[in-house]
């Protein structure tokens, strides 16, 4: 085996039998349309007026005849080459079941007359029997031109689906896809149906994304604040979820533009339990943050009294002035004071 063998790296069945794109750049302009205009015009007079001359019984009208139908075939043999691409489309066409070419850039080209372009998979046929708001209701896309492919920025909001975090509690996550075709012969031949296979692919992503991260940082002690997760860290995680996408969506010929997370939250079953923990974090947080305001009070205050000697306290005494003062300070009420009148002693 030779060095550049051991160099090539395995090929999976759709890269074996990947077509490479064939870019068509037979532009042409308007006046090849007037042209065959005027051939399919002119064929039609030839005709009438070679049957007129065979009629009047001049033997010169036969090439008039024969020349008319000739002339007809090649002008509807022009038009039928002639294809129309508006801004932000695309067209892929086949020749008699081979790939043919693909047509990106907007214009008027000229193409094999029997070269048929491939219908958009995910377009479906409307009949309006009515008026438009029938194919309105029914959620179809009327305006795209069979056989041409929508090169504009679309989205696709994938569903909310139930996944697992990373310590198995159940959540609700909902993502936005942003996405384009970018390489309409890979979009067209790599794949059945590109958005059931983009929809797919989103699905499996999400969720073994969401099974790498926590929900939140409260149940990890030890864990900083900058740990990743899925409730502080959504536009990283989002990032890394539109990177695995886009390694799933080169064989479709798509990329993905941007990927946001739309709805995070706990599943319903376990939605009170974890809502009762956080508050009882948020307490605990709290808390701590009281106990350690109070301590640094209390022992400011005792510093000042031995600095200025206003009062000597034994042990026992300082104690207890420490207690009262951490009542008072952590109380979650006011307190109502005792005076002593006597001796303290």
């Amino acid at each position: 085996m030779t060095q550049s063998d051991k160099e090539k790296k395995p090929t999976t069945p759709l890269q074996e039998h990947h077509i490479e794109p064939r870019i068509l750049h037979n532009k042409i302009n308007g006046f090849m349309v007037v042209f065959s205009v005027i051939v399919f015009v002119v064929s039609i007079i030839l005709f009438i007026f070679g049957c007129i001359e065979m009629d009047q019984g001049h033997p010169t009208g036969l090439p008039f005849v024969i020349a008319g139908p000739i002339l007809l075939i090649v002008a509807i043999l022009l038009m039928a080459g002639i294809k129309s691409i508006k801004p932000n489309e695309a067209a892929v066409f086949t020749l008699f079941g081979d790939y043919y070419g693909t047509i990106t850039e907007p214009g008027l080209y000229l193409v094999n007359p029997f070269a048929s372009s491939v219908t958009d998979p995910t377009r479906k046929t409307v009949h309006l029997k009515g008026n438009k708001k029938d194919a309105e209701d029914a959620n179809m896309d009327i305006s795209l031109s069979s056989g041409r492919l929508s090169l504009k920025v679309k989205t696709l909001n994938n569903e909310r689906q139930k996944v697992n975090d990373l310590l198995g509690n159940p959540i609700l996550l909902e993502t936005v896809v942003f996405w384009r075709i970018v390489d309409p012969t890979k979009t067209v031949f790599n794949v059945d149906n590109y958005y059931d296979f983009l929809s797919t692919q989103c699905d499996s992503v999400v969720r073994n994304i969401a099974r790498l991260y926590p929900y939140d940082n409260l149940e990890f002690d030890d864990v900083e604040d900058t740990e990743k997760t899925l409730m502080g860290s959504s536009q990283v995680i989002a990032g890394e979820m539109q990177r695995a996408l886009q390694e799933k969506m080169d064989v479709a010929g798509i990329a993905i533009e941007d990927v946001r997370i739309s709805h995070l939250a706990y599943a319903e079953e376990i939605a009170a339990a974890m809502l009762q923990r956080q508050q009882a974090a948020a307490v605990v947080s709290a808390r701590s943050k009281i106990v350690d305001g109070a301590v640094g009070m209390v022992e400011m205050a005792l510093a000042q009294l031995d600095e200025k000697h206003l009062v000597a306290l034994d042990e026992e005494r300082k104690a207890q002035m420490v207690s009262n003062l951490l009542v008072v300070l952590c109380a979650s009420k006011e307190v109502a004071p005792v005076v002593n009148s006597g001796s303290i002693y």
